[in-house]
Formats: structure tokens, C-alpha cells, sequence
């Protein structure tokens, strides 16, 4: 059996195994099973590509999409523009094990906000500066799309802290993009703190949390008339972008 899987930590929250169990049923795929393999230091790494040595791609979440990239032997062009990565292909040649790194969130994200961008002229205000926010970021940008950044301590890039924002502040935007770990199951009870009075109709909240499917992040902004969007779709695209990018790395000479 060929094995696909999830790398990060934690991991109770991912809905990948079951996506990828329905598609390969779908596909009549028989010979490849998608795991979940939680670890809590990234060091681990070596020692599950030991493990499990057939072990022929997988995927990378928090908190290693950025972590990552001295792991690995070689990069995509994409992953080395964005700088983060949440795939990686496993070669075997000749007893040395190649990974190579690309990343399927940015294309995944830029497809999903088609439809919202063809509503209304966006400016959008982006929570996070971690490995997702890398994936929003350069799919902004290849859309022409304005942002600014919202983090928790100012340092360069990072436009306001959460206490500088004010309901005025979120007037300007009319996109708001959630790409930090907040609200994610089972911490679902945590929320990015924004000033939720400053939202009203004008306003697209996106979360990139997918689990649960409305988080408190989205239910405040629905509660002030916000549209609302969550991860999920963004998930199931990255994921199949994933798998081409797999199968091409299956098909590449030895």
C-alpha cells in the first residue's frame, strides 16, 4: 500500500483522511491510503520517513508550513515566491530519500475568491503572517488585490498590531481574511479580536478554519450582516492540486 498523509501538530481537526478515503473510492484508487501523522517536533520527520517507508508524499499544516523548508532538498517555484510549503513529494532513489516542496494553498485560495472579487472592488485586511497568510498574500497579489496586515506585535510588513484596529479602520476593508489558527477545533471558543462593531454588509469575512464550519470569527461578522466564508472549499482544492502534483512526481524518472 502506497501511503499519502498530514504532517503537523495538532491534528484532531483535519478532515483530510476522509476526503481523500472518498475520492480514491471515488477514482477506483486501491493502492494508496492517506494517514495523519502528528508531530510534536518537526526532528521527527527523519524517523517517520524511516518509519514508514512508503510513505510517498504528504501534506504540511501548522505549525510547520515555514518550518519546513530546511527539511527539504528542493522547492517549487511557487513555494520558493511564497515562501511556505503544504506539499511535499517523497523520492527514493537509490537509497537516499529526495523531498520536494511546493505549495497548493495560494492557487487553492486565488480559484475559491473568484466569485467574491466579480461582487465588489476589494481591499482586503489580512489576519496572520504565518505560512497560510504567505499562500493569501501572493494570491493577492497575482490578482492586483490591496492588503495590509494585522499582527500580534508590530515588526516590518505587519501594517497594525489587534490593538491598534479600530471599528473605523475595518470601514476600509471589505475583505477580512482569517489565517491564524483561531477558533480551530477543539479551541473553538477562541476568536481573532477585531473590532466585530466596525462590520456590516459591506464586508466578506473568509476563514480560513474549516473546522468548525462556522466559527466564532464568522458568526460575529454574520451577526452584522457580513458575508461568510470558511475554509472547507480552499481545503478540497489544495487537496486535489495536491494529488496532481503527487501523481506528476510519481510519473518523473527515477
Amino acid at each position: 500500500m502506497n501511503i499519502l498523509g498530514l504532517i503537523g501538530f495538532p491534528l484532531e481537526h483535519s478532515f483530510s483522511p476522509e476526503y481523500f478515503s472518498r475520492k480514491f473510492a471515488h477514482a477506483g484508487i486501491s493502492d494508496f491510503e492517506y494517514r495523519l501523522f502528528p508531530l510534536k517536533d518537526l526532528k521527527e520527520l527523519y524517523q517517520l520517513l524511516v518509519n514508514v517507508p512508503n510513505l510517498l508524499g504528504f501534506n504540511v499544516t501548522i505549525p510547520y508550513k515555514e518550518a519546513i523548508i530546511p527539511y527539504l532538498d528542493d522547492l517549487t517555484v511557487e513555494a520558493i515566491e511564497i515562501g511556505a510549503v503544504n506539499t511535499v513529494a517523497v523520492h527514493r532513489k537509490r537509497g537516499k530519500t529526495v523531498l520536494i516542496g511546493h505549495n497548493t494553498d495560494a492557487l487553492a485560495f486565488e480559484e475559491t475568491i473568484q466569485d467574491l472579487i466579480k461582487m465588489q472592488p476589494i481591499r482586503t485586511l489580512i489576519l496572520g503572517s504565518g505560512g497560510a497568510s504567505k499562500a493569501v498574500r501572493y494570491a493577492l497579489s497575482k490578482l492586483s488585490i490591496e492588503y495590509d496586515l494585522v499582527g500580534r506585535v508590530k515588526r516590518e510588513g505587519i501594517r497594525y498590531t489587534y490593538n491598534e484596529l479600530t471599528p473605523h479602520i475595518l470601514t476600509q476593508y471589505t475583505l477580512i481574511v482569517n489565517c491564524t489558527p483561531l477558533g480551530m477545533h477543539p479551541d473553538t471558543e477562541s476568536f481573532p479580536p477585531i473590532p466585530y462593531e466596525g462590520l456590516s454588509n459591506n464586508h466578506v469575512l473568509y476563514d480560513l478554519v474549516y473546522n468548525p464550519q462556522e466559527t466564532l470569527f464568522l458568526k460575529q461578522g454574520k451577526d452584522k450582516g457580513a458575508l461568510t466564508v470558511n475554509g472547507l472549499n480552499m481545503l478540497y482544492r489544495q487537496a486535489d492540486l495536491a494529488w496532481e502534483f503527487w501523481e506528476k512526481s510519481f510519473k518523473s524518472p527515477e
